[in-house]
């Protein structure tokens, strides 16, 4: 697999080629097309971290795609969502839903940005009491919503608490109430099936949005994007020897930036193509493990396969 992934370097997606007929947004990650209730999303191979936008990963897009609707499908009867179908290994087709201007951030353990605000005493951001002396990587008793702001492209999402979302009326009580039941309804099944592979689902973040005056999840659910996976049998040992755990993640590129001395001020490091490979190996070790198939990878000019998935799929794009 690893020669597969070195020769994918060079044809990996970093931007969309589509011609927009309607309304366009570029996001970190995915490059969506606005089209009569519906939206195509493209799930480039971009990596972002510490709001940066970093550079590519080989297969990262079909990874993601991939894992968010097997996600999307087996969580359907639980809380509903906005998916509709797989065009591409790289493109879904979705409702049209206004977003909420909130992510849901659901944790089981102490760790990534958190450990760092704890460290720093920032967490009391969030009104919560997450309990004194906690060392890196701790559990806790039950699962913890830690809310942030969504913020447009370019500009940092920020922490904040349940109590100034509904003093500062950024959504009703009653529809940021069901998110919240939504997400936690979620993180479990995300939890008992993570288990069950060998995994532990460390803590994940969710997306909201309205349609019809219904509460959906949109986005993803579950990728190595939005949530941190750890290896299941490591976990006690190396917590009690305060060891780094096995990460399947993007906590893996956060700490190469660490270690190279940065944390999201200034100009990033450019990645080089051992880490760009690691994490493409991580990801797909991840993507085996999770959903119990082999990963199997759609070589090629990416732009060129979306293009022909669109148009005979009726998109003129």
């Amino acid at each position: 697999m690893k020669n597969i992934i070195k020769d994918q370097l060079k044809h990996t997606l970093e931007k969309s080629k589509l011609k927009p007929t309607g309304k366009h947004y570029k996001g970190k990650v995915r490059d969506n097309y606005y089209l009569n209730e519906e939206i195509l999303m493209v799930t480039s191979d971009r990596i972002s971290a510490f709001d940066h936008v970093l550079g590519t990963i080989p297969f990262k897009g079909q990874i993601l795609t991939e894992i968010a609707s097997f996600w999307f499908n087996k969580t359907k009867d639980i809380v509903p969502n906005h998916y509709i179908n797989t065009i591409d290994p790289q493109v879904l087709l979705v409702k049209e839903a206004k977003p909420l201007p909130v992510e849901v951030i659901v944790r089981k353990y102490i760790t990534g940005s958190l450990w760092r605000d704890y460290e720093k005493s920032k967490h009391h951001v969030y009104e919560v009491d997450f309990g004194s002396n906690l060392q890196k990587n701790q559990k806790f008793l039950k699962p913890i919503i830690t809310p942030s702001t969504k913020e447009d492209y370019g500009k940092h999402d920020q922490p904040i608490s349940r109590r100034l979302i509904l003093e500062n009326k950024l959504v009703d009580r009653d529809i940021y109430t069901l998110a919240e039941e939504y997400a936690l309804k979620l993180f479990s099944e995300g939890e008992k099936w993570a288990d069950k592979q060998g995994l532990i689902l460390v803590d994940t973040k969710y997306e909201f949005g309205i349609i019809n005056n219904e509460l959906i999840v949109i986005d993803e659910i579950h990728t190595p994007d939005s949530s941190r996976y750890w290896i299941k049998n490591e976990y006690e040992s190396r917590f009690k020897n305060n060891q780094n755990q096995l990460m399947l993640d993007k906590e893996n590129v956060r700490q190469w930036l660490i270690n190279k001395g940065f944390s999201g001020e200034g100009i990033p490091p450019k990645l080089d193509d051992d880490i760009r490979i690691l994490l493409s190996e991580k990801y797909i070790e991840l993507y085996n493990i999770l959903t119990g198939k082999t990963f199997s990878p759609s070589k090629g000019d990416v732009n060129v396969r979306i293009k022909n998935n669109l148009n005979n799929a009726g998109y003129q794009l």
